[in-house]
């Protein structure tokens, strides 16, 4: 990379969102087989290249970390004329406006470097950015917009620009730290993939002085750039609500449901121009299964000439394949990997349509499915920074990250070194594990010093809003009044908090045994024991069950999950507890969210057969007409949460049984818990190729055959 510019319009407010169009043009004299351009912006850019969509960019940075996109135009070129254009949002720097996940620096700015020609700039008030939400507005992406007589046909080369204004350079002080010329970096994932879709109008031709609205069916759910080409109307205003579902005024239960339904979402209103042919792209992808169309015009008429959509999101090139007798079980697979899906673009997000905001437990859980269904890593090493980068000066890392405001969950800290711990055992980088090891170090010292006289972990958060920090653990109904955190919080220390301290100082110790750090992880070894004991001593009651908090009363499916997978219970203990935990209606239940770690313990307890019945809640979601798996249950505000797609581990890694024996998968263990199952079979790809299973059980005897490359075969155990 040589030396780019930055570039700037020569005046700009910066207490308002707002577009900038930029124009590069030259003249190419011949084709070329290769033109690399490298590419960035505060806060995003658009390309097209000669009216052709090129690219969305650059992936989200901070303050310490900015990146560029390198692209290829040659495909675009022609001989003659050429135009590279670029549209820039830019949301005023601060947290009072603006995309949650996107940092900003005080000037609207665009960076490159690749071409020499001619620039030309606009920055437009057509377009008007409004938050979606009064109490809570993380995205700021949608739009009311109206035609830009300066912008019409700018993607173009023939388009006449002399009313624009010359960029000037943008200077060092109107930029982050991290988007210095000599601090950027190159885009570590793979561009975004993209999958035209075109919708079918029920009505064209709308005539004037009407209202007009209809809705459009998807028919799963979807992110996508929409674009909308209408011709004549001058002064009609259409409004494109997305919505996820259909809800009832009892709340959500067919999400197909027209009838005793509507749709509830985020609008984008659009005033036409009048235009014998002009086209509307909202600047950011839109989430939606269903489009409520809604036309009012003025004195002319109306042609709605065509709404298309572009599909778009992270290339996840999934090999991993699983058939078993339960039939429901294929099309949990099928909404599982659409939720994981449509939850991956720069980054893991928690829900497309609301937040898209990359959360440190719900990423754990969405890496673990990536790297069992496609054994791809990229995006999970690029989150891994990106929480490192997260961590407070007292530990503690925000919950959410990229992200410009404060947002801590103390348990959250500990899904990071899982996260940390789950990469070493499925890709073995040992420098990696070296690079984040300080993070969980600290991360961990936080705890350390917040233990009572007993040795719990003590009162360190609370209600959110209500505390300096939220002590969410799960969405479960009976926390609903506490927004997600154990009743008990409200009284004294959280037994869940305590259990994942243990975890994480189990798992580090783990780390620094593999990575030669012998005395570390004694000394992590040795305050896990005291913890545990201390847990054991608190929070055990007499009837053998974990109590939600040292004294309480109250009793959860979490507790004796943590309970189990930390080793607090015996296996005997842990049995009952479990057993007594399905059974019992007054034990707080495990939800989407907590699954994964209920079917975990399940395993673990010999009782993984009532994972039949775990499994309801999915095949709920299939009967209700769900495309995606829901946040939770009780609190379904998300249609697409993909900590939910819990299929994409369980079936190839506990039904096939196909999972790492040892770190870097350099041991392939083959072991499958067929639970409830009678048969089953698949390909599950790991970092070393391709290991396919069958199985069947035969009067209780499991009848497996195992089949791989000569290679994979020898780090092959059925141990």
């Amino acid at each position: 990379m040589g030396k780019g510019i930055w570039l700037t319009p020569p005046a700009q407010g910066n207490c308002t969102a707002q577009l900038t169009y930029y124009r590069l043009t030259w003249q190419e004299s011949t084709a070329r087989p290769e033109q690399a351009v490298h590419i960035s912006a505060n806060c995003r850019y658009k390309l097209w290249c000669n009216g052709i969509f090129v690219n969305l960019g650059p992936a989200k940075g901070d303050d310490r970390v900015w990146y560029y996109d390198t692209l290829d135009l040659a495909p675009y070129l022609q001989a003659g004329g050429n135009v590279l254009a670029v549209q820039v949002l830019y949301y005023p720097a601060g947290a009072s406006f603006g995309n949650h996940s996107l940092f900003r620096a005080g000037r609207s700015g665009l960076w490159f470097e690749g071409i020499e020609g001619i620039w030309r700039c606009h920055t437009s008030g057509a377009t008007v950015f409004y938050a979606e939400e009064e109490r809570f507005a993380p995205l700021c992406i949608h739009e009311h917009a109206a035609p830009d007589p300066l912008t019409q046909g700018w993607q173009y080369p023939d388009f006449d620009d002399s009313g624009w204004q010359t960029p000037v350079s943008l200077p060092q002080s109107g930029l982050l730290p991290s988007q210095q010329q000599e601090k950027l970096l190159p885009r570590f994932i793979p561009l975004a993939q993209r999958t035209q879709h075109r919708f079918t109008l029920p009505v064209t031709e709308i005539p004037p002085h009407s209202e007009t609205s209809f809705v459009l069916d998807a028919g799963e759910e979807m992110c996508a750039f929409l674009r909308l080409t209408v011709r004549g109307g001058r002064g009609a205003r259409i409004t494109l609500l997305q919505s996820e579902c259909y809800v009832t005024p009892q709340g959500k239960a067919d999400r197909r449901d027209a009838v005793n339904g509507h749709l509830e979402g985020y609008a984008d209103t659009y005033t036409v121009g009048g235009a014998e042919e002009e086209t509307y792209e909202p600047f950011w992808f839109r989430t939606f299964r269903y489009l409520q169309v809604t036309v009012h015009t003025q004195e002319k008429p109306l042609a709605l000439a065509a709404l298309t959509y572009e599909e778009t999101g992270y290339p996840l090139h999934v090999q991993t394949s699983v058939h078993t007798d339960d039939e429901s079980l294929d099309a949990i697979w099928d909404i599982s990997l659409r939720t994981l899906r449509r939850c991956m673009h720069d980054t893991y997000m928690d829900c497309p349509f609301y937040e898209q905001l990359q959360y440190i437990m719900d990423t754990r859980s969405q890496i673990l499915y990536t790297y069992a269904a496609a054994a791809d890593d990229r995006l999970a090493r690029q989150a891994i920074d990106d929480f490192s980068r997260a961590q407070r000066p007292d530990g503690l890392l925000n919950a959410s990250y990229p992200n410009v405001n404060t947002n801590v969950i103390p348990g959250f800290s500990i899904y990071y070194i899982l996260m940390l711990y789950d990469h070493m055992m499925y890709f073995g980088d040992k420098a990696l594990v070296r690079r984040y090891l300080p993070v969980v170090e600290r991360s961990l010292g936080f705890f350390a010093q917040h233990l009572t006289a007993e040795g719990l972990v003590d009162k360190i958060g609370g209600v959110n809003g209500k505390a300096p920090f939220w002590s969410f653990i799960d969405w479960a109904r009976d926390w609903m009044p506490t927004q997600g955190m154990p009743s008990a919080g409200s009284y004294g220390p959280i037994t869940m908090e305590s259990l994942l301290y243990l975890l994480g100082l189990q798992r580090t110790a783990a780390l620094c045994e593999w990575t030669g750090e012998k005395e570390a992880a004694s000394g992590y070894q040795a305050r896990a024991a005291a913890l545990l004991a201390a847990i054991r001593a608190q929070c055990l009651g007499d009837d053998g069950l974990l109590a939600d908090g040292p004294g309480r009363p109250e009793r959860s499916q979490h507790a004796q999950v943590f309970g189990v997978l930390t080793g607090t219970l015996t296996p005997a203990e842990g049995q009952h507890a479990l057993l007594c935990s399905l059974q019992d209606k007054r034990f707080t239940k495990c939800t989407v969210a907590m699954s994964y770690y209920l079917f975990r313990a399940l395993e673990e307890t010999g009782l993984y057969a009532h994972t039949d019945r775990c499994w309801d809640i999915w095949r709920r979601m299939l009967q209700n007409g769900c495309t995606t798996c829901v946040e939770a249950e009780s609190y379904a505000r998300s249609e697409c949460h993909a900590w939910g797609a819990l299929a994409l581990y369980e079936l190839p890694s506990v039904v096939l049984g196909v999972r790492p024996a040892a770190p870097g998968y350099e041991k392939i263990r083959v072991r499958p818990c067929p639970g409830y199952l009678h048969k089953a079979s698949g390909t599950v790809h790991t970092p070393h190729g391709d290991v396919r299973v069958a199985w069947e059980l035969k009067s209780d005897r499991l009848d497996l055959h195992i089949d791989a490359s000569a290679d994979v075969k020898t780090r092959i155990t059925t141990e």
